[in-house]
């Protein structure tokens, strides 16, 4: 029977430190690479990025979608985060257009954040894992609405929709344009005494 604390039983729990390295700088060459070209970016021209070998990249990510999922998910996990520690502020009605104004400057130009919010169905399971945002934001929403600051007649999944609305519009804006999009909406979002 084999000694447990031998080296391969060793390199069986745990990667090596610079597979590690490879695999972070894999996900940050993704990270950049999907929100600047969206989706389409290949494997190759990541792998490039990241200064690895295209054999590096399918070692960790054995498909595109997974290494797209593996970025998505990462970054709708940091804004359930946010949005969560906005949950509990002294004033709802801020909380809520605060995080409204930090997922649209975050996502506006991060395309496959946006393709993500906009339109889950083009990667696969990302709805799924996209669910504790939703929750999130819809509990922000609830609290703005209890205060008086949002508009009654809007439920979570009317935000969403406008929320991806919004992030069309502010990537279609003229340069110089950025924010009005956003703007337009959180007055309209607004209660009628708040306008």
């Amino acid at each position: 029977m084999p000694d447990d604390t031998s080296a391969d039983a060793r390199k069986r729990r745990s990667p090596r430190a610079d597979a590690l390295r490879n695999r972070q700088r894999v996900l940050s060459a993704a990270r950049e690479a999907f929100a600047a070209e969206g989706p389409s970016v290949s494997l190759d021209d990541i792998a490039r990025r990241a200064g690895v070998g295209a054999g590096t990249v399918h070692r960790h990510f054995p498909t595109k979608d997974e290494l797209l999922k593996a970025v998505i998910v990462d970054r709708l996990e940091e804004l359930t985060t946010a949005a969560r520690g906005f949950a509990d502020a002294a004033d709802p009605g801020q909380a809520f257009f605060a995080f409204l104004r930090q997922l649209t400057a975050e996502s506006r130009h991060n395309l496959a954040v946006s393709t993500a919010l906009t339109d889950p169905s083009d990667i696969g399971d990302v709805l799924e894992v996209g669910r504790g945002l939703q929750e999130a934001v819809a509990a922000l929403l609830s609290r703005a609405q209890a205060a008086g600051a949002v508009r009654p007649d809007i439920d979570a999944d009317g935000l969403h929709a406008i929320i991806a609305g919004v992030l069309t519009t502010e990537q279609r804006l003229p340069p110089g344009s950025e924010g009005l999009g956003l703007t337009v909406v959180v007055d309209g979002l607004r209660a009628a005494s708040g306008r």
